[in-house]
């Protein structure tokens, strides 16, 4: 099952991370648990973010897709199911 989740992180921890060259590896470390088929970072209403498709065989799998963007970052996660053409 194929998910569209948008990752929206607030400035704060995300600046200070930057500042101090740290957040290159946080989010290497989230992309790789996750292993999204395609990511795009991006500026959503002033914040920065991404958005990540990702092939999830259950819904019970949104957790570990969340988590490191909600305790590494205060960021806010959504969901949305989405589908090929093909599918």
């Amino acid at each position: 099952m194929r998910f569209m989740v948008d990752a929206d992180f607030p400035p704060e921890p995300f600046n200070q991370m930057v500042r101090d060259g740290t957040v290159d590896a946080a989010v290497q470390k989230a992309l790789a648990d996750i292993m999204p088929e395609a990511v795009y970072f991006r500026e959503r209403q002033g914040m920065r973010g991404c958005t990540m498709i990702v092939n999830m065989a259950d819904t019970s799998e949104m957790p570990k897709v969340a988590e490191p963007f909600f305790l590494m970052f205060n960021a806010m996660v959504n969901f949305e199911p989405v589908m090929t053409p093909e599918d």
